[in-house]
């Protein structure tokens, strides 16, 4: 009938659109190499590090603080309404990219002002395309139907690798250009076919707490991505005032807004609901899985194009490409494990895939710890494969449970809660995982340096000055596929060495040979604690309960009486629980 064609078009519609967001998150991680080349900006010269961070969170920042607002106003405006101009403000983002006229500095800023308005964009259709999946399709099919959503999710992120290493190849605007088309025709396919099929709660916006929660949440993510940067004579910002300033005052103003939520008549978001033990248990696993699937691939790209490919004799400009696909067995085990658990989940619940979806990645990044540095690259591809697999089993499941925990009245404010506490795990990675790598980088690095630089006839002098300069340099060089070699030591120092020497200092081997038992060192560390918090997030699965599905008797306009008969009919282990009052739609 009609309703079902509608589910498949909001299905179909909003897939592509949180594809296209999520791609866009990600591609621009692997193409920078080629885009600071076409705007004539090198990023790790001094005072142009900033430029690099803002183009790496600037739209995951956006989005972790937006979502919750723009999913509250999705419930009272209309969740179709503001999903359109998501679609809209996305795609003009993506244009004003593509153009960028200016170069140096001046074009990093334009590209990070318009990657914060792309987020924004990106924003409202993460906060409203849960939510229309989940409005316009029964109990029993939901599972399905955000597994196919949030595959398409998960695989974007990976997908951008791919995309942004064959796209920066040819052109560096082509990263952008290529999303005008699509988002063109989403645009207009949403504004044509989408209908609001859930129902409207019109309240007062929460001025005060949208500002504190805003205000909180940027300070503590921003000072914790600058708590990677060199200060003060140390190899890291963690004493720096301006990062402990705003990580106190954002973790203050975050607790200022759960103080004024708890009381006021109309909040952004309704904090009653972490009452909800499927609620609150699926949002604190869903932080702590987006952040181990942020660092890993971070620290997989580092792995792939600063130590690996390069040892492989791939030329430094092209490891970007080379990375992105060398890393597809991840997007694969996704593809694979996604659709399947999320159908399965309609039936037995998300407790038993989400929580061996994360086992299965803490043991999958077990074994890249085992595995050597120069790893032969089968046994590296099984690994990466089984930990798509882990977070295929885990995403659907878990924003499933997470989606029929809630009131219809909640469902944009919880879809936002959820994307935010996603799009945080990506910002807090950056700063938590790259900060332990610095840590074990700096244990080892100078003095292998000191010692390779030696041995290849580098003065003492020099030597010792490359091999004391804070290791984040070459840690981002390796994660830009640069070899640094040439610009730590100048051109009069390379002139001045035997031409073998010289040869050997920029070739392909050196500084990935340099830099392969430090970056391990800081491996143990970072893969230590995603390990860690994979195996905490699987408890806290665990812990969520059996099956919990909210129904609604008082007021049954998306549930009809033979659905409430088949929810309840359901032979699997499913709880149907009357929410209590305070979680009740009627009051």
């Amino acid at each position: 009938g009609s309703a079902d064609r509608y589910r498949w078009v909001a299905l179909s519609n909003t897939t592509l659109g949180v594809f296209l967001a999520l791609v866009n998150q990600s591609i621009v991680i692997i193409s920078l190499p080629a885009i600071f080349r076409g705007i004539g900006l090198n990023p790790l010269t001094a005072g142009n590090v900033s430029y690099l961070l803002w183009l790496l969170i600037g739209s995951m920042l956006v989005t972790a603080v937006l979502v919750v607002t723009l999913g509250k106003l999705g419930d009272m405006y209309g969740r179709v309404r503001l999903y359109n101009a998501g679609f809209a403000v996305f795609t003009a983002a993506s244009i004003m990219l593509s153009i960028d006229p200016l170069s140096g500095g001046g074009g990093a800023l334009w590209l990070i002002v318009f990657r914060i308005v792309q987020g924004a964009g990106g924003a409202m259709l993460f906060a409203n395309s849960t939510a229309i999946v989940t409005d316009a399709f029964p109990v029993s099919r939901r599972g399905f139907a955000l597994g196919i959503n949030q595959v398409a999710a998960l695989a974007g992120s990976f997908v951008g690798l791919i995309a942004g290493g064959l796209l920066a190849q040819w052109n560096w605007r082509a990263v952008f250009v290529v999303s005008v088309p699509i988002g063109i025709v989403g645009t207009l396919w949403s504004i044509r076919s989408l209908r609001e099929v859930g129902r409207r709660h019109l309240g007062h916006i929460d001025w005060l707490g949208n500002v504190t929660f805003a205000l909180g949440l940027t300070a503590f993510l921003v000072a914790i991505t600058y708590g990677i940067q060199p200060y003060g004579g140390h190899d890291q910002g963690w004493t720096n005032p301006l990062v402990v300033g705003g990580l106190l005052g954002g973790a203050a103003m975050l607790v200022v807004f759960a103080f004024i939520e708890l009381h006021q008549p109309h909040p952004m978001f309704r904090l009653d609901l972490f009452r909800v033990r499927a609620f609150a248990a699926g949002n604190v696993a869903n932080l702590l899985a987006g952040t181990v699937r942020g660092g890993m691939q971070f620290m997989l790209i580092l792995w792939l194009q600063g130590i690996w490919l390069p040892l492989h004799g791939y030329d430094y400009e092209k490891t970007p490409l080379w990375a992105g696909i060398y890393l597809l067995p991840l997007t694969a085990g996704v593809l694979v494990a996604g659709p399947l658990s999320g159908s399965l989940s309609d039936r037995h619940g998300a407790r038993a895939f989400s929580t061996s979806g994360m086992v299965l990645v803490a043991v999958a990044l077990l074994g890249l710890l085992l595995i050597p540095v120069n790893f032969t690259y089968w046994l590296f591809a099984v690994l990466i494969a089984a930990i798509g697999v882990g977070f295929g089993l885990f995403g659907a499941p878990n924003t499933t449970a997470i989606m029929n925990s809630v009131p219809a009245r909640d469902r944009g404010a919880a879809a936002g809660m959820t994307a935010t506490f996603s799009s945080s795990g990506g910002v807090l990675s950056i700063g938590v995982f790259f900060s332990l790598i610095i840590v074990g980088l700096s244990q080892q690095l100078p003095s292998t340096m000191n010692t390779a630089l030696l041995q290849q006839q580098v003065p003492a002098a020099a030597a010792q000055h490359v091999s004391s300069l804070p290791p984040v340099g070459s840690l981002f060089s390796a994660f830009l596929g640069y070899n640094p070699m040439a610009q730590l030591l100048g051109d009069r120092a390379l002139t001045s060495l035997p031409p073998s020497n010289a040869a050997v200092l920029t070739g392909k081997s050196f500084f990935p040979g340099v830099l392969s038992g430090p970056f391990h060192t800081g491996l143990v560390l970072v893969f230590g604690l995603a390990i860690a918090m994979s195996l905490f997030a699987a408890a806290v699965s665990f812990s969520r309960g059996s099956r919990y599905v909210h129904v609604e008797r008082e007021h049954e306009a998306e549930l009809g009486e033979a659905e409430i008969s088949l929810v309840e009919a359901t032979t699997a282990p499913l709880i149907v629980v009357p929410v209590p009052s305070p979680l009740r739609s009627d009051e």
